[in-house]
């Protein structure tokens, strides 16, 4: 419960768990989705270096919403992307699809929802990074 007496929303638990604060970061923003889409299962973003989007962007079946600062394109996937998954390096997992004030929508798709199908991107991602995907590496012994 809040001081106010109401009842915290899962979405907030949620960002409280992962030591979120809402609102934290004064140069950050959550952008709203794009007038008639939802995001009926939350949303993160997926940040990758500028240089490797147009690699990405045609090896995807669906492109979501994507946006650029002119550093990264932030990729928005569904809430909780990470779960038990490590995204390759460089690229970055931002929870709540916090992202730089500066960042505008470069690519909005068609349909309701903003969503870019995160398993087919982190596979995408690992294939322009070099990286194996972690369900395909070795155990240690």
């Amino acid at each position: 419960m809040t001081r106010t007496g109401r009842p915290l929303g899962l979405d907030t638990l949620v960002h409280l768990q992962r030591g979120q604060r809402p609102g934290a970061g004064a140069d950050t923003r959550r952008p709203p989705v794009p007038e008639g889409m939802t995001a009926p299962l939350g949303r993160d973003a997926v940040a990758v270096p500028a240089a490797l989007g147009p690699l990405v962007a045609p090896r995807l079946p669906r492109v979501g919403c994507v946006y650029a600062d002119g550093t990264h394109w932030w990729w928005i996937v569904p809430s909780d992307s990470d779960e038990a998954l490590t995204w390759p390096a460089p690229v970055l997992y931002s929870p709540g699809a916090t992202l730089p004030g500066t960042a505008r929508l470069i690519h909005r798709p068609r349909g309701a929802v903003p969503y870019t199908p995160p398993i087919p991107l982190y596979l995408a991602l690992c294939r322009v990074t070099g990286t194996t995907p972690e369900w395909s590496r070795p155990l240690s012994a």
